[in-house]
């Protein structure tokens, strides 16, 4: 049996302590189909010394949860990790960079569709009253470009308030009525090969899809090729090797948009997944190989 890492929220983080041992068990249960097990450790542990991560033939980045909210740890940690040579997937510079939702613009300056988007270093009640025009809508999405899980996303109608605005940098977008209505598709590759895809809706009454907010998870047999294209695409704009990546989209009235493309922490849905996780653990199993 192989002995890999699995980095995991910070001991101290309330917010995910129910949540991520079931998911690092599903993980843990995918990779025993390949003998390879998993050894759980804070992600906190390693932000000033990577020593407690160099003899790990792999190590996983897949359950730090939370680390937007200790941004500047989460940098200085992918940096050491890349510098001190962790042999850590996705790379260590994928982990830093792919925490800043700025990256949007980048992809989008490759051609890739996103939803309009105002970008703030700090937003203000002007801005959010000129996006209002800029957009032509009568509903708009503030989030931080650094946030997961909908972190301090907030909905606004025109004539609203904005009275919790985030701090620091962050995306103003009108809102996509889509997104309640046909819900946000997830697609799941491992080892750059397709793995599955489910469909996230949210609960009446709100617009946010994470299950934390009640929202449902459906697999989906046969996504739509337009997603799967758009996909396909997102992952031929990004430069590095990638074990993993979910790509988040929503079918608006123009097509496809990319919402995010999750190469930090996602969660995999490897419930839904019709193989277990086995692609996954082939993955994984592939890239020991090669380190070999």
């Amino acid at each position: 049996m192989t002995q890999i890492a699995i980095l995991t929220p910070a001991a101290d983080d309330p917010a995910y302590k129910s949540h991520w041992p079931v998911v690092l068990e599903r993980l843990s249960k995918a990779l025993a189909m390949v003998d390879v097990t998993t050894v759980p450790t804070a992600w906190t542990d390693h932000v000033r010394d990577a020593s407690g991560l160099a003899d790990y033939p792999l190590v996983l980045g897949v359950l730090t949860w939370g680390y937007y909210e200790r941004h500047s740890d989460w940098l200085a940690a992918t940096k050491l990790w890349g510098e001190a040579g962790v042999k850590i997937a996705n790379p260590a510079p994928v982990l830093g960079w792919n925490s800043d939702k700025a990256y949007l613009r980048r992809l989008e300056a490759a051609g890739i569709p996103i939803p309009p988007t105002a970008w703030s270093d700090q937003v203000t009640q002007d801005e959010v009253d000129a996006a209002f025009d800029r957009f032509g809508t009568d509903t708009l999405v503030v989030k931080p470009t650094v946030s997961g899980g909908a972190w301090k996303t907030v909905k606004l109608s025109r004539g609203e308030p904005l009275t919790d605005a985030p701090d620091g940098a962050a995306m103003i977008q009108p809102f996509l009525p889509e997104l309640v209505a046909n819900g946000e598709l997830s697609l799941l590759f491992f080892g750059g090969r397709f793995s599955h895809a489910v469909m996230k809706r949210a609960t009446a009454g709100d617009f946010r899809v994470q299950v934390q907010y009640g929202g449902g998870y459906t697999h989906v047999p046969e996504p739509p090729a337009g997603a799967v294209a758009l996909a396909e695409r997102v992952l031929a704009a990004i430069e590095e090797p990638l074990l993993y990546a979910r790509i988040d989209m929503v079918e608006a009235a123009d097509g496809w948009l990319l919402m995010e493309a999750e190469l930090v922490e996602p969660d995999f849905y490897l419930s839904q997944a019709p193989d277990g996780g086995r692609l996954f653990a082939e993955a994984v199993r592939a890239r020991l190989s090669s380190e070999v």
